[in-house]
């Protein structure tokens, strides 16, 4: 069926991906395995593209588009491709919605056009160790100098995406312990400079799969915060991060879908290829069947992420929609990838075919962003259950 979701300027943009793809990144991309990150100069790059500023104000620099669709073109490009622009997709789809919904003209001035050009990259630091989806459990703590001029950071942060190459930081922080009424209450976001004193990167973490995505614990001793780069009013970060979580959790159904899209792309491939018992594995009953149903699951989840991505734009995708969305796409995306690498014999499962790469990257989806069990939860409350 033909797809309605994207436009020309959409389309056009995915051709311009696809080609530096194929020039920039698929050449060099198990070097960047190898060394559990993409390079830093990588990043500039996609600076010179324009994909950090596509949904920034032309005013600072930006494209000025609106809407999550061609962050979701990213997505697909990457996963037809087989790999990942590491982690810069916090950078733009994480991190930027705070600075444009919660900075002042001068904040906006001062970081926006390096974050345009890849000079200054970004993670969020939200989980600690032991909190995991707790966020209000969150033990960071940011206390005001006397004389109102700083913020006095002191805390741990881990799993945090991008947090090895990152230049600023935003930190969830404790400004004011939780009430009896609002555990919620008394959490601010800092933009860390990190090159502060007190600021240390420790482990990179090694993950099962994201193999190029720079994944870190952070710690803060004593890290001196200006006032200046306290990001919206002190002690409403609570109410700002589920206000981006529609469309974080819609980035994770998007990349889902894609996933499974390239998982049977690249499954269908190597059937027609290989040959078993004097004939090709595409030309058993079973692998036609198995095929069949992976690409249904595929058609259900393309019209579930299109109507997602419809409702984003219009500013009607509710906090359950998305939660819907991401659930059923990272359940389904499971089970499609895990038969497609079944196809592949024992080869799904070396590293150099990208099959058991998708296997192990699409794990986490199912956990970050909100496990699966939490994103039940909130479509049962919608339910009134």
């Amino acid at each position: 069926m033909r797809r309605t979701v994207f436009n020309e300027d959409h389309e056009a943009f995915r051709e311009t991906i696809r080609a530096f793809i194929e020039a920039e990144v698929v050449p060099v991309y198990d070097r960047w395995i190898e060394a559990g990150q993409a390079p830093r100069d990588f990043y500039k790059k996609l600076g010179e593209l324009g994909v950090f500023g596509i949904e920034v104000p032309e005013e600072y620099g930006g494209a000025g588009e609106h809407g999550f669709k061609f962050n979701a073109v990213i997505t697909e490009e990457c996963a037809r491709a087989g790999v990942s622009f590491g982690g810069s997709s916090v950078h733009t789809a994480l991190c930027l919605p705070y600075l444009l919904a919660y900075g002042n003209e001068e904040q906006k001035r001062r970081w926006l056009p390096p974050f345009i050009s890849g000079d200054m990259m970004t993670a969020i630091a939200m989980t600690e160790p032991g909190t995991g989806s707790d966020l209000a459990g969150m033990k960071t703590t940011a206390k005001l100098s006397a004389d109102g001029t700083h913020y006095v950071l002191n805390g741990a942060k881990t799993f945090i995406t991008g947090g090895v190459l990152a230049d600023r930081v935003i930190v969830c922080a404790r400004t004011a312990p939780p009430s009896a009424e609002d555990r919620r209450a008394g959490i601010t976001l800092l933009v860390v400079d990190t090159t502060s004193e007190g600021y240390a990167v420790g482990r990179k973490l090694e993950k099962l799969g994201l193999k190029t995505s720079d994944t870190a614990e952070l710690s803060f001793t004593d890290v001196k915060v200006p006032v200046e780069d306290r990001l919206g009013e002190e002690g409403k970060a609570f109410s700002y991060l589920g206000q981006n979580l529609p469309q974080e959790r819609l980035g994770i159904a998007v990349g889902a879908y894609a996933q499974a899209a390239a998982a049977v792309r690249f499954a269908t491939e190597y059937v027609r290829d290989r040959e078993v018992f004097g004939k090709t594995v595409a030309s058993f009953q079973n692998t036609k069947f198995v095929l069949a149903d992976c690409r249904s699951e595929v058609d259900a989840m393309e019209a579930v992420v299109d109507r997602a991505l419809e409702a984003h734009d219009a500013g009607e995708l509710t906090a359950a929609d998305a939660a819907s969305a991401k659930l059923f796409t990272t359940e389904r995306a499971a089970v499609v990838i895990d038969k497609c690498l079944q196809l592949h014999g024992g080869y799904g499962y070396m590293q150099e075919y990208p099959i058991s790469r998708l296997y192990a990257d699409t794990r986490v989806s199912r956990i970050y962003g909100g496990t699966s069990e939490v994103m039940r939860s909130i479509v049962a409350k919608s339910m009134g259950l």
